[in-house]
């Protein structure tokens, strides 16, 4: 599930910065592909028309691995840009219709007190795209740079990442369940009609619209800061950046920033199995998520020179976003996604999850370029205030009443 999407929203960027695109046009356009991860929902129902949840978990690795080769070849064009960000557009849409028959197979196949305890392997194991994309990929992007200039190094990268799709797609054609098939859609018109039934039950569920601004402000802060960090990484010191080089980013994201969005993803899941979802939790995690976006603020100020203060601050802060994203994935399984469409409604409240990201990394590169780095990260800690505020207000289902609805 996560190596397109890091792909996308991370690796992209440092891709397009080293091949002299704007800041502001990175961030809007890297950001925008993003949306069928918002919009996945639309065409959840239908893929109960054909075959099963595993075939479409399969089919769109494969399909994936196949764009990636691909968006490999167009990086020589002339046109590059325009003919990549087409084809990352048609990743994104394999890449969201994926994650919802994978996440139907996973509320299918386990019970509540189940996804509790595996949801940290589940963030751990959705996040070692990170050390595979944001740090191992970039750093060989980076020493092949020197090597084979920057085109040439990206195009290796991206049939990589095509090869590891495709090996993934071979892999789960075996290795995983195939998930509970649909009752209710045999037709396209039975498909509207539970797209129809779908929206609608989402927006009775009880305490709804406090549950979409929690899920939507949770990440107002994260979608303006992780768009910026990797180009501030990048940018030269005159410029206000750090003047780090792609290799380096790259040892920063695969090594420790990733040993530490683990580390937190592991902990959390364990931490979550033993409390339970509650108000203090969640506010624990919350400000776990949020909090140690300073030590980008720090970074900005200080401008420090030495790696390992550097790569200290981004553990400090990649610590937090796996311990804390946890909070989210856990409240929508439990507190929006019980009921008739699981499915269809995780997929629903994972997508507005996502444009709670996109719409803030869309102006985020308009903000830096208006604020400049050290002012555009002490916005983001001012950013931060409103996912305290959802989170302490967010009425929480009762785990009995949970465990109910799932069984």
């Amino acid at each position: 599930m996560g190596l397109p999407f890091v792909a996308l929203s991370g690796a992209s960027s440092i891709m397009y910065k080293n091949m002299g695109v704007s800041d502001t046009k990175i961030a809007f356009w890297t950001s925008l592909i993003m949306l069928p991860w918002t919009i996945k929902p639309l065409w959840g129902p239908f893929l109960e028309l054909y075959r099963s949840k595993k075939f479409f978990v399969y089919f769109t690795q494969l399909l994936t691995g196949l764009l990636f080769g691909l968006l490999a070849l167009t990086l020589q064009m002339d046109h590059f840009f325009s003919f990549s960000i087409a084809i990352l557009t048609v990743i994104a849409l394999s890449g969201s219709t994926h994650d919802t028959a994978a996440d139907g197979i996973y509320l299918d196949e386990l019970n509540a007190k189940q996804q509790a305890k595996f949801v940290g392997w589940q963030g751990a194991f959705y996040n070692i795209a990170k050390v595979l994309s944001g740090g191992v990929l970039v750093y060989l992007a980076g020493e092949l740079e020197k090597k084979i200039g920057i085109p040439n190094a990206w195009m290796v990268v991206m049939f990589i990442y095509g090869i590891i799709m495709v090996l993934l797609g071979l892999y789960n054609m075996r290795a995983i369940p195939s998930g509970k098939e649909s009752e209710n859609i045999h037709s396209l018109k039975d498909g509207f009609k539970t797209l129809k039934d779908v929206v609608i039950t989402f927006f009775q569920k009880k305490n709804i619209w406090f549950s979409l601004c929690f899920i939507v402000f949770y990440r107002f802060a994260e979608g303006q800061a992780i768009k910026i960090t990797p180009l501030f990484f990048k940018a030269s010191r005159a410029l206000g950046g750090l003047g780090l080089s792609t290799s380096e980013i790259g040892l920063l994201y695969g090594v420790f920033g990733s040993i530490a969005f683990v580390l937190g993803s592991l902990i959390a899941g364990y931490f979550v199995s033993n409390k339970g979802l509650n108000k203090k939790t969640l506010l624990i995690l919350c400000a776990f998520f949020n909090l140690p976006f300073a030590a980008y603020a720090f970074l900005a100020i200080t401008m420090p020179t030495n790696l390992y203060i550097i790569a200290s601050a981004v553990a400090i802060e990649y610590f937090g976003y796996g311990f804390g994203f946890v909070g989210l994935i856990l409240f929508i399984m439990q507190n929006i996604a019980p009921g008739k469409y699981k499915m269809a409604h995780y997929a629903f409240a994972s997508g507005l999850v996502n444009l709670g990201f996109l719409l803030p990394s869309m102006i985020s590169g308009l903000l830096s370029d208006y604020l400049g780095y050290k002012t555009f990260f002490i916005w983001v800690l001012i950013a931060t205030i409103p996912a305290f505020i959802v989170t302490w207000l967010v009425p929480l289902k009762p785990i009995e009443e949970e465990e109910k609805t799932i069984g």
